[in-house]
């Protein structure tokens, strides 16, 4: 059952706010509705999922002993020298 809510928020937040949904095909209700939804689930820590990650789940075998933050930092040291 869908309820009226009304709420006050500053008129620029709003402007924005529509902004977003109209690029992203949304209403800034759904919008609204669906961060609402995912803070207050009881299992809001707990992640899904999707399928599509599932299936690139194991696609890289890396090295015991790889060290993804030396790796990172000479990528970035790389980067920005």
């Amino acid at each position: 059952m869908d309820t009226k809510l009304t709420i006050k928020l500053d008129d620029d937040v709003i402007t924005r706010a529509k902004r977003y949904a109209k690029h992203r095909k949304t209403s800034l209700s759904k919008m609204i509705e669906s961060y609402l939804d995912s803070v207050t689930k009881p299992d809001s820590k707990k992640i899904e999922i999707t399928p599509l990650v599932k299936s690139l789940s194991g696609v890289i075998t890396l090295p015991d002993d790889y060290d993804y933050k030396k790796d990172y930092t000479d990528y970035l040291t790389r980067k920005y020298s």
